[in-house]
């Protein structure tokens, strides 16, 4: 109980300054249902019209990325609409969203158990208990979880509250309406360029986004247009490297009928269209040389001028520019004008390659693998630990939408192997994608991973090339884990908040690679 109070008490005083994190849900979640003979259990919160997992024990750090449709799960449904404990048969045809989610042999849930959290009338998250064995959770008191869920039940309406007061006293400070709630970035550099995001977002300065190919800048730029003042207005986006050069002045500037040969109707232009709202020009870079001193004038004077028009119109419009080339080097190189570039970086953003934040791998691999799973009709996909370990050993050139096909490709390989042709119900299957699924190159991963993870020399063992993938990162994840005990005085605990993992997940883990987990 002490535990459970010290925990408590940590979680309504950061409530009470900001958000809580998920390392906060989590502490609460130990605290209260730690010492169940549980395999496994969850914290759920209703976000929009689905839950979203904010703490987890034993279950892998990808599950947080998922999101609980109640009409995709009827468990989590039955659950919902329960007024008090509800307990599951180890014989209910209902599927269990966790089935298979586990453990390593894929195992479905025998023993499950579930409260909904209210406030009043109003559902606000689940708390769920899963065993493998069935009967394990027939000695838990109904009148301690019912306290429980209370308790909990309290905590969300208290941080639903709190987040509401802080919204409309932001709204009312800055007459500017409030973000809506994203991804909970596990990175530093990603929750730094929330916070960037989040700051520029509300003026109307110019903004330059650059970032390698796939590594979501269209998503940064939705964002930023979301949490603007011109989020009523229109989000225009066009490709300057799609347009021909011919065409890229009408394109974006609109022309009147018969301004040219083939301009048989007047024509907006893309400016136009944006009046209001956000402008985005993707593959800023590409934009010829020729065409950028008129883009500098509409960004001086607020004003076009359509081709044959002979007057020019004054339009409300924020740039968001967007790159995958470094513009200073085309600056230096005399392929894009200083004065521009200038112009367009008033505030620029830099969207961090995938390799750079591994933490967030877990988070993305659940997201997709529930896309996958609603797509192929799966009662559950998840990953074998040797596959998990490929994804976050491989250096991610094409960044994380290399990540969404492979996983893509490598769901379907998986289902696949699973089912007989003509035989199987793909809405009892559980799928298994292991690393031949991946089809991940074996030769450079573990490497890069050692280095982005900081681990010296002296403390890390060089795979050799003899080395299978399996052996190489196994070997790497026992040198990683003992670092961080070493770094941790053998704290178990505070090595499994630095490695950004369950520490249900970490002992398993440390068991299966031969380490003694106490």
């Amino acid at each position: 109980m002490t535990e459970f109070l010290k925990a408590l008490r940590t979680l309504l005083a950061q409530l009470a300054e900001h958000e809580a994190s998920e390392a906060h849900w989590g502490h609460l979640l130990r605290a209260l249902v730690g010492d169940f003979p549980a395999d496994a259990s969850t914290l759920m919160v209703m976000d929009g019209d689905a839950l979203r997992p904010v703490a987890l024990m034993g279950l892998n750090d990808e599950v947080r990325g998922r999101r609980f449709a109640l009409q995709d799960h009827p468990r989590l449904a039955a659950i919902a609409s329960h007024p008090g404990v509800c307990r599951f048969p180890h014989d209910s045809p209902l599927p269990d969203p966790f089935d298979g989610l586990i453990d390593e042999d894929l195992s479905d849930v025998h023993d499950c158990l579930g409260v909904a959290l209210r406030d009043e009338e109003r559902l606000t998250g689940l708390l769920t208990l899963d065993a493998l064995e069935p009967g394990r959770l027939d000695g838990l008191d109904d009148a301690q979880l019912l306290s429980i869920a209370r308790l909990l039940g309290t905590c969300l309406r208290l941080a639903e509250r709190l987040r509401t007061t802080r919204t409309r006293l932001n709204e009312a400070l800055t007459q500017e309406p409030s973000s809506e709630v994203g991804w909970r970035w596990s990175s530093r550099a990603m929750r730094q360029l929330d916070n960037a995001i989040e700051l520029v977002a509300p003026t109307d300065m110019s903004v330059l986004l650059h970032g390698e190919t796939g590594v979501g800048k269209e998503l940064a730029v939705r964002a930023l247009h979301r949490r603007s003042g011109r989020h009523q207005g229109p989000l225009v986006q066009v490709n300057c490297a799609a347009l021909p050069e011919s065409l890229i002045e009408s394109e974006l500037f609109g022309h009147r009928r018969g301004a040219f040969s083939g301009a048989t109707e007047d024509r907006r232009g893309h400016f136009a269209m944006a009046d209001g709202g956000t402008l985005m020009l993707d593959e800023i870079g590409e934009l010829p040389l020729s065409l950028q001193p008129k883009l500098l004038r509409v960004l001086q004077e607020g004003e076009i001028q359509p081709l044959g028009c002979e007057t020019s119109r004054q339009v409300d419009v924020r740039i968001v520019a967007v790159t995958n080339r470094d513009l200073e080097a085309e600056v230096e190189a005399g392929r894009f004008r200083a004065d521009l570039y200038h112009r367009l970086s008033a505030f620029p953003l830099h969207v961090p390659p995938l390799r750079d934040r591994p933490e967030d791998i877990p988070l993305l691999v659940g997201h997709f693998l529930e896309i996958n799973r609603v797509r192929l009709g799966l009662n559950n996909l998840r990953l074998q630990a040797e596959a998990e370990t490929a994804l976050l050993a491989w250096h991610w050139p094409g960044n994380v939408r290399e990540l969404e096909h492979t996983l893509a490709r490598a769901a379907l390989r998986a289902l696949g192997d699973r089912e007989a042709p003509a035989t199987a119900d793909r809405r009892q299957a559980v799928a298994l994608i292991m690393p031949d699924h991946l089809d991940l190159p074996d030769d450079r991963g573990v490497a890069v991973s050692m280095r982005h993870h900081e681990v010296s020399a002296e403390s890390a063992t060089s795979p050799g090339p003899s080395l299978s993938m399996k052996e190489a990162t196994e070997a790497f994840q026992r040198h990683h884990i003992q670092a961080s005990l070493r770094d941790h005085d053998g704290n178990w605990a505070a090595s499994a908040r630095a490695l950004g993992m369950d520490p249900g997940n970490l002992h398993r883990l440390a068991r299966r690679l031969g380490l003694k987990a106490s």
